[in-house]
């Protein structure tokens, strides 16, 4: 059986999921599966996580074994329980500054135990589901906290890749850098230099044998070359001494001031909590760009995953590990190599473990300096470019800036907080600043009103109102998304006193999401649809763009029929006249232009790339924009009088048609096609009346292609067409429904099109709209006896 299903355009790849009830709950397997993409990201994630993990103990002053530690719990505990199951988690750099801070004031093994009071308060956060709340966090302090934290990093490494030792202020570092440089350290230098060349040019080795060659991640490749080199040359460097296991310190009662382990524990759980939640967003994102995923591979349970860390964080903590948290690094590495579920993470924090125990004598062979250089690059990267253009664009570059500086010149935490600081100054800035204009074109007089309009506006747009002659037209443009009652009246008294002295006044714009016109008198209006003051309603309704055209029953005449005014002739205030168009588009202009004009120029750069051929017919009613919440780029759309597909081949064919699903099939490689037709179809009408003689209009040449559509209705052995359970209302209800079966197949006789559904590159859609009930439906499949054009719920469809 088929079903037409009404849905977003998008969710159309997944149109069988939409019937599907509830499945009972299985039986848990008892046998331990591993797939082999799982095995082979974990590899690629393992061979990444140990030299990081080393690197980032390093760089924190603690014990190299509490990166090891980490890493495994990490992998191993966030893993199980994590809300995010491809993200991999361990020691990450964003939390050195945070712990070489501890370390030097209370000492590792109090460290260890804030480790684990951070923990538990990330359990109880997590018990409070507050997990989305932390990512209403400014992104440009998140990116300042981190940039702050990448150059702290970056200057304290520098010192070792020198061959000294590294203060633990950023400011002592800066100061005893010329020293440093003074007394350069020739074998450590070239170490370094050595492993920041590997990390640099391993991955844009071109050709083929940089495709092989770069599956093996460059921060191993980095560290085992330089490790190679000071081997082959017999360096006396300083390397990895990892002491026995049994002499490992583990976490100790807490000792220090009551405030001080208070803010530490705060700030751990802050930068822990914020990094491993951003992670998991952008996991998502990579996720989403991987079909075929299993089903439990979704979008993140964010609160579960707050629960994971927490759980990670107190057994790291109390096995003298550093503070775990979600790694960037890994876990893109992660989805990029395959890894289809949460086995991979588990696998590499058991890779980990091995490691630890049976690879200490080759772990030992490695120089610091080369692990100094790789988180110094770590540190470096930390630094986005990316960000800084992103912040700059959005104009939140202050508080980028206010946050960096704070978090390299006071730390963390005092950073963090004068970037939230900053960041409501900015908000309250942007709040209370409003540009007003005035001036006049064509004898038009226009006043402009950009921002949020509030109560210390109302004297300077009353100074820019009273500058206006009366008499005259005006055309006020609110240009914000707030106006505050004081300014409301202000303009509202204005407007009455313009209008009752001759002059006329037009308000456009947008406020509170309600487009604004020309307020309506009260004898019109007397009250709103809400039942608002007469004040309030503008231009007698709360319709979108489309307010001004002919058919809208808002603007329409109630004492004149639209037929009775056709009848009349002239330009009836419910006619179109020339100007609606020009109207429309300047209102685009005003409004949607300076919205959308970004997302264009995006496109206009890197061109159109849409994800389905949209095919439908030509009806004005049908707009497929509205009925599929779709924008620029997402759709290309090919209408034609019926929603016909010529079949290839036929003498006096169309090639526009078949023209365009070429281009867009292999060209654009679209992955959906879709056919929509729609209720009263004025050409099903047409073919049903259609006299087999009379003159060979383009019209009936055009419609000939729609005769298959005719013959297969009439044909009795076919299975009978039917309307969410019922029988179509009438002949053309059920040829505009066998239309779109019959165009489906007609598609398929495309060359094009069939090797792309032999290659499983492609998917067809049938799509039903019915303009009088504003319903759409899918199709879905087929059986012997009917095919079904079935509806479903809005709340059937996951948004």
């Amino acid at each position: 059986m088929s079903a037409c299903v009404p849905t977003r355009a998008t969710e159309s790849s997944r149109p069988k999921s939409l019937h599907q009830s509830p499945s009972p709950p299985q039986t848990p397997r008892r046998r331990f599966r591993v797939a082999g993409a799982d095995v082979s990201a974990c590899i690629a994630v393992f061979l990444i996580a140990l030299p990081l993990s080393l690197g980032i103990a390093l760089a924190t002053g603690a014990p190299l074994q509490a990166g090891l530690v980490a890493a495994a719990v990490g992998g191993i505990v966030v893993g199980r329980l994590g809300g995010c199951p491809l993200q991999v988690s361990g020691p990450a750099a964003g939390l050195t500054v945070v712990t070489a801070d501890l370390i030097h004031r209370y000492g590792w093994r109090t460290t260890c135990a804030i480790t684990v009071l951070a923990g538990l308060a990330q359990l109880g956060l997590g018990c409070l589901r507050v997990a989305r709340n932390a990512l209403a966090v400014s992104p440009a302090i998140v990116h300042g906290m981190l940039a702050g934290i990448g150059v702290t990093i970056a200057v304290a490494q520098l010192h070792i890749v020198l061959g000294g030792t590294p203060q633990s202020a950023v400011l002592d570092n800066l100061r005893a850098l010329p020293a440093q440089l003074a007394g350069l350290h020739p074998a450590a230098l070239s170490v370094s230099a050595l492993t920041l060349t590997l990390l640099l040019l391993w991955p844009r080795i071109p050709g083929r044998t940089g495709r092989l060659l770069r599956k093996v991640p460059a921060a191993l490749v980095a560290v085992a070359g330089a490790t190679g080199a000071a081997a082959l040359a017999g360096l006396t460097l300083p390397k990895v001494d990892l002491p026995s296991w049994g002499s490992h310190a583990l976490a100790g009662l807490p000792e220090g001031p009551v405030l001080g382990l208070f803010a530490a524990v705060l700030t751990t759980t802050l930068v822990c909590s914020v990094q491993s939640l951003l992670g998991a967003v952008a996991v998502d994102k990579l996720v989403a760009g991987r079909p075929g995923l299993p089903a439990d591979v979704g979008r993140s349970e964010l609160d579960r995953e707050l629960l994971g860390q927490g759980a990670a964080n107190i057994v790291s903590g109390s096995l003298g590990g550093l503070p775990v948290a979600g790694v960037a690094v890994r876990s893109s590495a992660n989805v990029q190599a395959g890894a289809v579920s949460r086995n991979s993470t588990m696998l590499h924090g058991v890779l980990v473990v091995v490691a630890a125990l049976l690879m200490v004598p080759i772990l030992e062979l490695i120089p610091l300096a080369s692990l100094a250089a790789l988180v110094m690059a770590v540190g470096i990267q930390m630094v986005s470019l990316h960000h800084i253009r992103t912040v700059t664009r959005h104009r939140e570059v202050l508080v980028y800036a206010v946050t960096t500086l704070g978090v390299v010149l006071l730390g963390v935490l005092q950073g963090v907080t004068l970037g939230i600081a900053a960041a409501v100054a900015v908000a309250l800035h942007r709040l209370t600043r409003t540009r007003i204009t005035h001036d006049e074109r064509e004898g038009v007089h226009h006043v402009k009103v950009r921002g949020q309009l509030t109560f210390l506006a109302v004297p300077r747009l009353s100074r820019t109102l009273h500058l206006v002659p009366q008499g005259t037209h005006v055309v006020v443009e609110l240009d914000g998304s707030f106006m505050d009652h004081a300014a409301y009246e202000s303009l509202q008294d204005w407007q009455k006193a313009h209008t009752a002295r001759g002059g006329s006044v037009d308000v456009t714009g947008r406020r509170a999401g309600v487009r604004i016109g020309e307020p309506g008198s009260a004898a019109e209006h007397p009250t709103g649809e809400d039942g608002a003051e007469p004040a309030t309603r503008t231009a007698g309704c709360r319709c979108r763009p489309w307010t001004p055209w002919r058919n809208h029953q808002c603007d329409r005449p109630r004492s004149a029929p639209v037929h009775d005014q056709h009848a009349k002739g002239g330009n009836s205030p419910a006619e179109p006249s020339g100007h609606e168009l020009a109207r429309g588009i300047s209102a685009f202009q005003r409004h949607t232009a300076p919205l959308v004009r970004g997302e264009l120029a995006r496109l206009a750069r890197e061109g159109q790339r849409p994800s389905q051929l949209f095919l439908t017919c030509a009806d004005s009613r049908l707009v497929t924009s509205m009925i599929t919440s779709s924008g620029p780029g997402d759709l290309f759309v090919v209408r034609n009088v019926g929603n016909l597909v010529p079949l290839p081949g036929l003498e006096n064919g169309d090639d526009s048609v078949a023209a365009a699903i070429e281009y867009a099939v292999d060209v654009l490689k679209v992955r959906f096609i879709t056919v929509c037709g729609h209720s009263g179809c004025g050409a099903m009408q047409a073919l049903l009346n259609s006299d087999p003689g009379g003159a060979r209009t383009p019209l009936k040449r055009w419609l000939r292609h729609g005769l298959p559509s005719l013959e297969r209705m009439a044909d009795g052995s076919r299975p009978r067409v039917r309307l969410s359970g019922r029988a179509p209302a009438d002949a053309v209800e059920q040829l505009c429904l066998t239309n779109v079966l019959q165009q489906l197949e007609h598609l398929r006789a495309h060359e094009s099109v069939a090797r792309a559904l032999r290659d499983g590159a492609l998917e067809l859609h049938g799509m039903y709209f019915h303009v009088g009930e504003a319903q759409a439906y899918l199709l879905t499949g087929a059986d012997r006896d009917e095919e079904i054009f079935d509806h479903v719920r809005a709340a059937d469809v996951p948004v």
